[in-house]
């Protein structure tokens, strides 16, 4: 028998330290963060109620409201945005899940056509759209499409700047479907709708669309914010959407100019939060 030339050693167990504080750099961070965010529009907004002369007063935010203008030029551009929000999607997700389900191999080509408007400056693309406009109706008119292409002109609601919007946003869409696309297995999806019985617009409407909520939920913000903040193709166009009479009603008082950014931030932040609660309400 072996002799025993040694003494068992202890089994040491390691005690539970102190729980993890949080880290004081994170805290340093938010704070520095919220400062550069909120100490500038406190700063504006102090600026647009308070005079020297007269106190605090709203004076501003009341003209602006019932400034000329300010009604039409709101609902025009929320209706710019919802209309291409409504086209760019109807256009993009079939198109993406077309080119996944029956040709993958084209998916580099849509990449690339879906990018192209990046590397297109805003200014030269309104150019050839404004020269297209002036040359398309020369040459429609002498025939019935000429009234079609005074109609998409229309400063009532002007669809050429739908379209134009559509072309600008398309790379952003097209990149926040393809990031929901690729958290799950599409092919999969479909084939199971379609084996049970379900048609097209059912699989798209009903598989797919749930799936995709915060992919959708992202295009919309990006859409939305692109046509409330876009002011080159309106005003060379000669339109007067919200960024438009941005501009052209801020040159008259100071207290007033930075009135209307305040203003307009606060409507894009309050027109997001209901497309985040339109697309993350889950259905009962």
């Amino acid at each position: 028998m072996a002799a025993v030339t040694g003494l068992e050693q202890p089994l040491v167990v390691p005690s539970a330290g102190p729980p993890a504080r949080p880290r004081v750099w994170r805290a340093v961070v938010l704070l520095l963060a919220a400062l550069y965010f909120l100490v500038p529009l406190g700063a504006s907004l102090w600026y647009t109620i308070y005079t020297p002369t007269t106190g605090v007063s709203f004076e501003a935010y009341g003209e602006l409201l019932t400034a000329e203008g300010f009604a039409a030029s709101l609902a025009l551009s929320l209706g710019l945005g919802l209309a291409t929000i409504v086209l760019v999607l109807l256009l993009t997700l079939p198109a993406m899940l077309a080119v996944r389900l029956s040709a993958p191999r084209l998916r580099p080509v849509m990449e690339v056509l879906c990018t192209l408007p990046l590397v297109v400056p805003p200014i030269t693309f309104v150019a050839g759209l404004g020269t297209s406009l002036r040359t398309g109706a020369e040459v429609l008119a002498p025939t019935p499409f000429w009234a079609t292409l005074i109609a998409v002109q229309d400063p009532a609601f002007p669809i050429v700047l739908v379209l134009a919007y559509v072309v600008l946003v398309l790379p952003f869409v097209y990149r926040s479907l393809d990031a929901g696309l690729r958290t799950m297995d599409v092919r999969t999806l479909v084939e199971a709708a379609r084996n049970l019985g379900a048609s097209w617009p059912y699989v798209l409407l009903r598989v797919i669309v749930p799936n995709l909520r915060s992919a959708l939920a992202s295009a919309s913000f990006l859409t939305l914010a692109l046509v409330f903040g876009e002011f080159t193709v309106a005003r060379l166009l000669g339109y007067q959407p919200f960024a438009v009479w941005i501009v052209t009603i801020s040159g008259s008082r100071g207290q007033v100019s930075v009135a209307v950014s305040i203003l307009s931030l606060l409507l894009i932040w309050l027109l997001l939060l209901a497309v985040s609660s339109a697309f993350g309400r889950e259905k009962k």
